[in-house]
């Protein structure tokens, strides 16, 4: 597992316990090179972002027992995939993030300032 870093270079925060998040289901979205699709980035979950990610194949909101999952609801907070961020940057859909929460391996995908302009704890 890569050095648990925001991309501020601070101590990595947890993202969420409930839903329990992360690659690894510990809260936080620590990633490595185990972790192609860079599971980094801490989102706060909208409706309508929920609604865009299901539509171009990311479902997050539908219940999947068989893995214990029980779907992100709006309001909750959740490590999405960094290329799915990006993807979704580039849309215009991208949600907004907890930078604190958010890996440094973000960097390698999508740039500091960008990231900053979805930030809602600065």
């Amino acid at each position: 597992m890569d050095e648990s870093l925001n991309v501020l270079g601070e101590a990595l925060e947890p993202c969420s316990l409930k839903p329990l998040t992360g690659f690894h289901r510990d809260g936080f979205c620590n990633t490595g090179a185990h972790n192609p699709a860079v599971h980094a980035v801490c989102i706060y979950a909208t409706e309508a972002f929920l609604a865009y990610s299901k539509k171009v194949g990311n479902d997050l909101s539908t219940p999947m027992p068989q893995y214990d999952f029980a779907g992100v609801k709006p309001g909750q907070s959740w490590c999405l995939g960094g290329h799915s961020f990006v993807k979704a940057h580039l849309d215009g859909h991208a949600p907004q993030i907890f930078i604190h929460s958010t890996h440094i391996k973000m960097l390698e995908l999508i740039d500091l300032d960008t990231l900053k302009q979805y930030a809602i704890d600065l």
